[in-house]
């Protein structure tokens, strides 16, 4: 079974830095994309950054500069380093991992989530 544990979450002052880490854990044989969401009160849930196992990363457009995504395929791991946050970037970060190959069969699963960890940018 597959599970994705985030750390690194807490609270920062304006103009601070962050660096979440996610951790997938299970028999993995390989993760196509490793991304972070965020979900602010009151908004949906969005995509922060993404990663693929060959290294193409995708950014939202208010973080481009700010946040840096990058991975660990061999262990199975996905950071996010964030950087000149804004009172805006508070929110639950969530973890994602999708299409996997998992178990002895080497199938595939799809869209697994981390409980999320709460940011908060205040002064």
């Amino acid at each position: 079974q597959v599970q994705l544990v985030e750390s690194g979450g807490g609270l920062v002052q304006p103009g601070g830095s962050l660096r979440l880490s996610c951790a997938a854990s299970g028999t993995i044989f390989s993760i196509n994309t490793m991304g972070w969401y965020r979900r602010a009160p009151g908004k949906r849930r969005e995509l922060v950054a993404a990663i693929t196992s060959g290294g193409s990363t995708n950014y939202a457009d208010y973080v481009k500069g700010r946040f840096t995504i990058s991975r660990n395929n061999a262990k199975n791991t996905v950071d996010l380093q964030m950087n000149s946050l804004k009172p805006e970037d508070t929110a639950v970060y969530y973890c994602n991992a999708d299409r996997l190959r998992v178990g002895e069969k080497g199938r595939y699963e799809y869209d697994h989530w981390g409980q999320g960890t709460q940011v908060t940018v205040s002064s």
